[in-house]
């Protein structure tokens, strides 16, 4: 069954492609702030006696389990507080082991669904974006020490630091979520983290059709680009659903092939069986240690990969992709930051350059013009929504200039009611050159995609 039959059967429902995540259902009220505030002093000695009792190591529970955790919190509840209501020791015992053994005053967002970002600027100021809109929360910290300890927490449990030494940092939850922390003195106000939410279950490319992310015409023809092996960039700004994308994108590659991602933090959730997934790493407190993501695409190349995913291009690393794609590797895919198709070859012009490596621009220009095949363009807007507003073919050189055209294009038509953008997708009418690889290939192209 191809791809617009089974579009038929996609589950409805409104969607919101976030930045990372998808949210299918929301609240729109901020977070309330929790019922125990009344009882922080009781909270506070529970909490000390809890962190007592696990350092004195005398325990007849397992605390190294949740199950065993939360019985030793709610025996000392029922010792210091048997007068407080059963609901609200239960409330207090959930903040308690969140404090002790979670993410604090975070859990609570972590646990709502409709959340896609969380920002924390300093310890009474945490924000959150719901259905792209930034709204405030009431849910703060005691101080920044408080915010500190839930932060040394989340980063050193994926062996990640943050000190005056290196006072930013990359790291993920368990549940996939990306987190970045910059600390003081970076940080002016004080400690800030960043969390990215990611769905717990990977979407599918029909989510993005039912939130008017995509059509069915340019949804189709990524899965063929996917399957007929071209390489691929997606590209905007910051928040504008690259990541999803490129996690969806994947999904199209067949199981029998092995893929090797590459990633800062990994976010990536590949559905395949035959995944190698590598993360980079940091350097450790005597500066030495540090693999980049230069050297894990490197590395890719000697473990006989089908395809490489890399999940974004920063820097050197730009032309280890382009060789990789140019050398075999093809229908390998990678994230860039541009503004517009014509950006994302300057950003890799720059980003080349700016590893040291001295090569010609015309010399640079044709590894990027031999690499890539197609370039799809992501873009945020000020509704908060995300859409692919065009896919571009790379055609080759001419003279010294890389020539590219528009296959797809979004084209805004203001606002509705609502304050939603207003638009539709279209078909520049041009037939891709690449199709011919395609129809080579066995893969199915339809003409009414591009009329």
């Amino acid at each position: 069954m191809g791809l617009i039959e089974r579009l038929e059967q996609a589950r409805t429902g409104t969607v919101d492609m976030s930045a990372g995540s998808m949210s299918f259902s929301s609240a729109d009220a901020p977070v309330a702030a929790p019922v125990t505030n009344r009882y922080a002093m009781l909270k506070k000695s529970v909490q000390a006696e809890v962190i007592r009792q696990v350092n004195s190591q005398e325990l007849s529970v397992d605390v190294e389990t949740e199950e065993g955790m939360r019985e030793l919190i709610a025996r000392i509840l029922i010792t210091e507080a048997a007068e407080v209501p059963r609901a609200d020791r239960s409330a207090i015992a959930d903040e308690v082991y969140s404090e002790v053994a979670g993410l604090g005053p975070l859990d609570r967002l972590m646990e709502d669904t409709s959340i896609s970002e969380i920002m924390v600027n300093g310890p009474d100021r945490v924000y959150i974006e719901r259905k792209g809109k930034l709204i405030l929360s009431n849910v703060t910290f005691e101080d920044n020490a408080h915010v500190m300890r839930i932060l040394d927490r989340i980063v050193s449990r994926v062996g990640r630091r943050v000190d005056e030494a290196n006072p930013m940092v990359d790291a993920r939850l368990l549940d996939g979520s990306r987190v970045n922390a910059i600390i003081p003195p970076i940080a002016l106000n004080g400690a800030s983290i960043t969390i990215r939410r990611f769905s717990s279950a990977p979407l599918k490319v029909s989510n993005l059709i039912e939130g008017g992310s995509i059509n069915y015409a340019m949804a189709s023809f990524l899965e063929a680009c996917v399957k007929g092996k071209a390489n691929m960039v997606v590209s905007g700004g910051t928040g504008s659903g690259k990541t999803t994308l490129l996690n969806i994108l994947s999904s199209f590659v067949s199981g029998d092939e092995r893929i090797v991602t590459i990633e800062d933090a990994a976010e990536l959730q590949l559905e395949q069986d035959h995944v190698v997934s590598l993360e980079s790493r940091p350097a450790n407190t005597e500066g030495k240690g540090a693999v980049v993501i230069r050297d894990l695409v490197k590395n890719a190349l000697r473990m006989r990969p089908d395809r490489i995913i890399v999940g974004e291009v920063r820097s050197a690393e730009t032309l280890d992709m382009l060789q990789a794609m140019n050398t075999g590797h093809e229908g390998s895919l990678t994230t860039v930051h541009a503004n517009s198709p014509r950006d994302v070859i300057s950003r890799m012009e720059t980003m080349i350059l700016m590893g040291g490596i001295e090569l010609p621009v015309r010399a640079i220009r044709t590894q990027i013009s031999s690499a890539l095949d197609i370039i799809v363009q992501q873009a945020r807007f000020r509704d908060g929504s995300r859409k692919i507003v065009s896919i571009s073919e790379v055609l080759g050189m001419e003279g010294d200039n890389i020539t590219l055209q528009d296959i797809f294009v979004f084209q805004p038509d203001g606002l509705d009611a609502g304050g939603r953008i207003k638009g539709h997708f279209v078909a520049t009418g041009i037939r891709p050159k690449i199709l011919k690889k395609f129809e080579e290939s066995g893969i199915m192209i339809r003409d009414e995609w591009f009329v």
